[in-house]
């Protein structure tokens, strides 16, 4: 009877195994193209590799299931590594940013039994590419909220890329954030190529305390608020991550308000649990153009706006983001 029941309990405990999701997830290859600069980037790599490694640890995948790659830069780099990549059967594979668009776009014709997921895109129309975007605009729109309701001139001002297609929405969202919080508070808003130091010194000096910048391309927004901050007066700034990824440093939290946060990690993360699953990321963004994958926003938790104090948000930004959340909130295009 006693070896009869041992040997139950060794089936019980093999069956158990084999159908653990550890046991599953054996043999699944998945691979990860990283923007230039690779890990150490402070920014959208490091992001990816932290949701990377949550995933390897969650499922228990081997090392030697997961490769991770690094590009230069250039198109014709991106599409070696990438066609590499599908053509030693990798099932999934994960390219971070945007500069990767005209990569999967021709990869995911040549291969159209592998998956393909891009991060921060949404352009590629295909059925085996999953195109993980952020609903930016809606953490734009809360934190102008929060600006308009911190600031004690009275003003607060916006700056901007503009080279960047997304960024005069994002201006346009803004004012009508800071708005919805303080029906008498003055925008200034700003879309700039170049002279954003200039711009910066001028909206300080026309009584600006709180700014909201998406000029990625350099730390110059931060590094003229921090040098015209003195005793007498204190500007902060708030901007957006991982792209500005010299939000981060510690020489400037000290000038910063808040943040919106954009999370490449959770992406990566549920994107490797769900191929794990068997299944694909492929809600219908665009049906007419037939783009596929998951816009990320303040409701599921992939779009973050907080206070780099660590204070919680107050009460009546809570109310509006609960607001947004709920879909009342329609003042912003998707």
């Amino acid at each position: 009877m006693a070896k009869r029941f041992t040997a139950l309990l060794i089936a019980i405990f093999l069956t158990t195994t084999l159908l653990s999701p550890s046991t599953q997830a054996a043999g699944i290859k998945i691979a990860i193209a990283y923007e230039a600069g690779g890990k150490g980037d402070n920014g959208i790599n490091d992001l990816a590799s932290l949701g990377l490694e949550r995933a390897i640890k969650k499922n228990n995948l081997s090392r030697l299931d997961v490769r991770e790659q690094i590009t230069d830069g250039t198109l014709g780099d991106r599409i070696t590594r990438v066609r590499f990549l599908a053509k030693n059967k990798y099932q999934l594979i994960i390219c971070v940013g945007a500069g990767y668009a005209d990569t999967v776009r021709r990869i995911s014709v040549e291969f159209p039994n592998t998956q393909f997921a891009i991060i921060d895109d949404q352009s590629v129309a295909m059925t085996n590419v999953s195109n993980l975007s952020f609903a930016t605009e809606e953490g734009i729109y809360l934190a102008a909220a929060a600006l308009a309701l911190a600031s004690k001139s009275g003003k607060i001002g916006f700056i901007g890329d503009k080279s960047e297609v997304s960024t005069v929405n994002y201006a346009q969202v803004f004012s009508k954030g800071a708005v919805a919080a303080n029906s008498k508070i003055k925008v200034s808003s700003k879309l700039l190529d170049e002279s954003v130091a200039d711009e910066v010194k001028t909206q300080v000096t026309a009584g600006v305390d709180q700014i909201f910048s998406t000029w990625a391309r350099s730390d110059e927004v931060i590094s003229t608020i921090a040098a015209s901050n003195g005793n007498s007066k204190k500007v902060l700034i708030s901007g957006l991550l991982p792209d500005q990824y010299f939000l981060n440093f510690p020489i400037g939290k000290k000038n910063q308000y808040l943040v919106v946060s954009k999370r490449f990690d959770l992406a990566v993360e549920q994107l490797i649990s769900t191929e794990i699953a068997g299944k694909s990321m492929l809600d219908i963004l665009d049906s007419k153009k037939g783009i596929y994958g998951h816009r990320y926003n303040l409701k599921d938790g992939g779009l973050l706006v907080k206070l780099v104090s660590g204070s919680v948000l107050p009460a009546k930004i809570l109310t509006i983001s609960a607001g947004i959340k709920a879909g009342k909130v329609k003042n912003f295009k998707p």
